[in-house]
């Protein structure tokens, strides 16, 4: 056991009381020894990597908090596949997309993630690039499958090393065994365990190089980060100019860590964005944004006979989801850049309205009151529950 912190000095958020008692392990070995006796102490244990999605209460934690800081990146190896190859007579980007070698990494839980992508991003390794700027530690961003500017990590994440907390054993599980979606995963439903490192699958644009001239990163799939580079959705524009404009977008909402920006210290987006049937959207507001999740059913035609006008269409299509845009909501509902509660040290960012912030000194109580009265607003005004997507340690809203 080492020195329990208070567990501000280790959040971004920078609110919570220190735990009872915390452990660091250096090494991958030491993380599996020293869990295992943790759990085998039968105290009330809290996983913490990099601190960045993680509020806890101002009077602490009564457990054992084991703090994830293994480094390391190793390529496992590389993977050609001979139908997608680099085509010498290629004409344009679009033709070596998928083309090239495939390589592996493994990387260790407690590695910073953006240190990650700035890494993938120096060796030409493309798939990771509008990931730019996230913080916390590559263990947490399955749990989280953290996104954002059209990536995902569940489109390059191949597999992660995880000790079990149910048979004490270190297994691979797959991405399939994961369950994957928008800010969710097994691991955040309730599969418990410490995930110690996460092996992905990159594409090597040095392949495509001398063929196109320029190392590129993967067709853009994000309208803001496209207008942002001046290009067109689909296209293929250098790595490095990908990763410097969503830095320079995510600084401007105040999404990237500045120790001299109090504005900075929160836990990124507080809120997810809603996903609601297509049938509650059209009850909204028409200007409200709304983003139809899976492919557009294809028509169909129901013979008079099976429908008399009664009831749902027989066989007919499941129910269409739509994303729903939380700042908007938020902003409609009259909580405004700057907001604050009287009094309270907590507030809404001056930069988006996603992001609660810690403006100095604020307590983990003003926070939760500060969302809490964001999620009443939003509920009132469009009857729409938002959900936070930090965990929460010894608070509720």
């Amino acid at each position: 056991m080492i020195e329990p912190v208070p567990l501000s000095t280790l959040t971004t958020f920078r609110v919570g009381g220190p735990p009872a008692a915390r452990v660091a392990p250096a090494t991958e070995q030491d993380l599996i020894d020293e869990t295992l006796a943790v759990w085998g102490l039968d105290e009330n244990w809290l996983l913490l990597g990099g601190g960045s999605n993680t509020i806890v209460a101002d009077e602490g934690f009564d457990g054992i908090v084991i703090q994830v800081v293994t480094r390391g990146i190793a390529v496992l190896g590389r993977e050609t596949d001979a139908a997608d190859s680099v085509d010498p007579l290629a004409v344009g980007p679009e033709s070596v997309t998928d083309g090239g070698e495939q390589v592996r990494l493994r990387v260790q839980a407690g590695e910073p993630w953006d240190d990650l992508v700035a890494y993938a991003v120096d060796h030409g390794w493309a798939g990771i690039e509008a990931l730019s700027g996230i913080p916390g530690s590559c263990g947490a961003a399955p749990v989280q499958n953290i996104g954002a500017y059209g990536q995902e990590l569940s489109d390059s994440l191949r597999a992660i090393d995880f000790l079990s907390y149910e048979s004490g054993e270190v297994e691979r599980l797959e991405r399939a065994d994961l369950d994957l979606g928008y800010r969710t995963s097994a691991l955040k439903q309730g599969l418990r365990g410490v995930v110690l490192a996460i092996e992905l699958e990159l594409h090597d644009t040095y392949a495509e190089a001398s063929v196109l001239g320029s190392v590129l990163g993967q067709p853009l799939k994000y309208a803001q980060l496209a207008g942002a580079l001046g290009v067109q959705l689909g296209d293929r524009v250098p790595l490095q100019s990908v990763r410097s404009t969503v830095l320079g977008l995510r600084a401007g909402k105040g999404m990237v860590l500045d120790p001299a920006d109090p504005d900075t210290f929160s836990a990124g987006s507080f809120f997810t964005n809603p996903i609601v049937t297509e049938t509650f959207a059209r009850s909204l507001p028409a200007d409200a944004p709304r983003w139809k999740l899976g492919e557009e059913p294809a028509d169909r035609v129901t013979p008079l006979e099976e429908y008399m006008g009664v009831g749902p269409i027989p066989g007919g299509e499941p129910v269409r989801l739509v994303k729903l845009s939380a700042a908007w909501l938020i902003e409609h509902a009259g909580v405004s850049r700057g907001f604050r509660l009287p009094g309270s040290k907590a507030a809404v960012s001056s930069k988006h309205t996603l992001a609660l912030t810690n403006t100095g000194g604020a307590t983990a109580v003003e926070i939760a009151e500060l969302a809490r009265y964001v999620l009443g607003r939003v509920q009132a005004e469009f009857g729409v529950n938002l959900q936070p997507e930090p965990v929460l340690v010894g608070l509720t809203l």
